[in-house]
């Protein structure tokens, strides 16, 4: 029986880097293997949409290339996130608390998309992907995917924008469905995945299903971003309004609990599905030595600690230096799945 291999990638915004850097070290275990040869689909959601865009999107100057290798991503964060999430203090003085007007301007973020992705659209993916959004519109969930034809027909560049522009830091994006002669339906106003698929890992088992890929064994891995670490007690939210809820001071509290909540569901969803009855996980899956090749799903992730800013925006030298370090931690601790996963992938091809 042949083998599927599925990544799935959390949003997250800043805190993209964990899973970069855990795609880092897996490629070094593939030996050079380029991941839109690894995998036979990628999915993600915000950040993790700007990683699928990457991984799979042809370069455009170089042929039979990925726009970015997980290096180039992981770069990306580190080195240019102070940019992308760059306050224009101007702004800060005359809407200090965010409320009219979003935290930041996508000008930025929209530059090194286009720089790295170029004009391509996703039917000419170097494998599946599955970027998520929501339209604002038509008020329904959007799965831009060259899984199928009619959702895509959109330029990378434009998906990871929309992917990313998650509510009240970024405007919502318009983009265009290439070649759509539809005025009501060739411009799409999108907001971030997030909203209802964070961790996007069934969404990309439906698209899976939908393949003709009947008889294959399917194998995921799913990779997060931390789970936040802020507690909210209760006498502090018991007082809370609109502007409590979605203070962005606070890092919008609303938005930050209903993005953990969907993807702490999804794994634990996706674990019952997919894995032996039994198999524990503990924001990571529990594998050993003795489940190791039974499994179909592997989740990495863990929570955060007090070292860490969970806020999606926080792309200070320190909270950089210490996303690195947990992702660090969550490779190793992790080393047995990343070894399994390495070991059917490479025995596939």
């Amino acid at each position: 029986m042949a083998k599927r291999f599925i990544l799935s990638i959390d949003g997250g915004g800043i805190r993209g880097i964990i899973p970069a850097a855990v795609l880092v070290d897996l490629a070094a275990r593939l030996n050079g293997l380029p991941l839109y040869k690894a995998f036979d689909m990628i999915a993600g959601t915000s950040t993790g949409g700007i990683i699928a865009a990457g991984l799979t999107c042809p370069h455009p100057d170089v042929s039979h290339k990925a726009a970015c290798t997980p290096a180039d991503l992981l770069e990306l964060y580190a080195d240019e996130g102070d940019e992308i999430f760059k306050q224009n203090p101007v702004l800060g003085l005359i809407n200090p608390f965010g409320i009219n007007d979003p935290r930041y301007k996508p000008d930025a973020l929209e530059g090194r998309l286009q720089k790295k992705l170029g004009m391509a659209t996703l039917d000419n993916g170097l494998s599946k992907v599955l970027i998520t959004a929501y339209d604002i519109k038509q008020r329904q969930a959007l799965f831009m995917a060259n899984t199928d034809k009619e959702n895509s027909n959109f330029r990378y560049w434009e998906a990871a924008r929309a992917t990313s522009a998650a509510p009240t830091y970024f405007p919502p994006a318009l983009i265009e469905r290439i070649g759509e002669k539809n005025k009501d339906r060739r411009f799409v106003p999108l907001i971030d995945g997030g909203v209802f698929a964070n961790d996007p890992i069934l969404a990309a088992y439906v698209e899976a299903r939908k393949q003709n890929w009947g008889n294959d064994e399917l194998v995921f891995l799913s990779l997060g971003t931390g789970q936040q670490n802020r507690p909210f007690a209760y006498q502090e939210a018991k007082g809370w309004g609109i502007l409590g809820w979605m203070q962005p001071s606070h890092d919008t509290p609303l938005i930050s609990i209903l993005m953990q909540g969907q993807a702490s569901t999804a794994s634990y969803q996706a674990n019952a599905l997919l894995n032996p009855p039994g198999t524990k996980i503990n924001y990571s899956t529990v594998v050993t030595k003795e489940n190791a090749a039974s499994l179909s799903y592997f989740r990495l992730d863990r929570q955060l600690s007090s070292k860490e800013n969970d806020a999606l925006d926080d792309a200070s030298p320190e909270n950089i230096k210490a996303l690195k370090a947990i992702a660090a931690s969550i490779i190793k601790e992790n080393a047995l799945a990343l070894d399994e996963i390495a070991k059917r992938i490479l025995a596939n091809q």
